[in-house]
């Protein structure tokens, strides 16, 4: 209903309302400096109270998603998987975001180049998530309702590719980021819009919307998500594998997330280790034991859904 709401509207509808309200709390903390001695168990009560509504709202609109039943349980799959596993899994992968590399640019070392603008992405997505539902009907996605992020310069900052507003129920994009991860970023937030509050199923679905989109540019957004995620695993696991699987990627990929660290790195700042520390105990308070580090567990997913199935 919210998406129906304010999907049309194409501004960020959510990000206007979080603006007023910050102008509301320095408007009110400006008002209430030179009292808040006298009045301060009074000050303490109403942001006490404020507080609690605004997680109430939250919980109401959209916050119980997070004890909803684990996809592992609900598509019967296994959590673990071995090195054995995990090994076969990157070489397809390797060998498949290196096809689409190649087909794109007809040079391996040549980094691709997004052609398409944010909100062609955000429309072209519902073509990605139509023929995932064919597939697994769970994932049906309907009322678009995908915004450029009006806050896209302090998500930067704080190390963030997007966010959905619980209160509107819009899927915000960091626009400033390399466009070759919009695809599955949007896809991502798209899959929180749909209920499902773990950080990893979001990432799954968010990569299976991109690979089975069409078009090849969302296939590369979605494997090359994948393959990061699969290679840094390996980084921390083993090394030597490490190395010798990054010798049979392609340079062009390579490139594009050379281009990916150069423009987080340019944003770098303690206060993305504030947010990220803040927000790793906002998942812990809300059943995601693993916090921050829940993202990596779409290794898990991937590895475990592919096991008899091509890629």
């Amino acid at each position: 209903m919210l998406r129906m709401s304010f999907g049309y509207i194409p501004f960020s509808v959510g990000d206007f309302l979080y603006f007023l309200v910050i102008l509301l709390v320095i408007n009110w903390t400006w008002k209430s400096r030179k009292s808040w001695r006298i009045h301060w168990k009074n000050n303490v009560q109403l942001i006490l109270s404020v507080c609690s509504i605004f997680y109430f709202v939250f919980h109401l609109l959209w916050g119980f998603n997070y004890y909803r039943q684990p996809l592992f349980e609900k598509m019967k799959m296994e959590r673990d998987y071995s090195d054995a596993d995990l090994l076969l899994f990157t070489q397809k992968l390797i060998a498949k975001t290196n096809s689409i590399q190649f087909q794109i640019t007809q040079n391996k070392n040549k980094a691709i180049v997004f052609p398409y603008s944010q909100e062609h992405v955000f429309q072209m997505n519902v073509k990605g998530y139509d023929i995932l539902a064919k597939e697994i009907p769970n994932f049906n996605y309907s009322e678009l309702s995908a915004k450029k992020s009006l806050f896209s310069l302090p998500l930067t900052y704080m190390g963030f590719g997007g966010y959905l507003n619980p209160f509107t129920n819009e899927a915000q994009v960091n626009y400033l980021m390399p466009m070759y991860h919009s695809p599955t970023t949007s896809c991502h937030e798209m899959a929180h819009q749909m209920g499902y509050a773990s950080e990893s199923e979001c990432n799954f679905i968010g990569f299976m919307a991109s690979v089975k989109n069409p078009d090849l540019y969302f296939k590369y957004s979605g494997y090359s998500f994948a393959l990061r995620y699969c290679l840094a695993n390996w980084q921390i696991r083993n090394k030597m594998v490490y190395q010798k699987l990054l010798q049979t990627v392609h340079p062009g990929i390579l490139k594009n997330y050379e281009e990916s660290d150069r423009f987080w790195k340019a944003y770098e700042t303690p206060i993305e280790k504030g947010f990220h520390l803040f927000y790793d105990r906002f998942l812990k308070w809300n059943q995601q034991k693993d916090g921050i580090e829940s993202y990596s567990k779409l290794v898990n997913l991937m590895v475990n859904y592919y096991k008899n199935k091509s890629l």
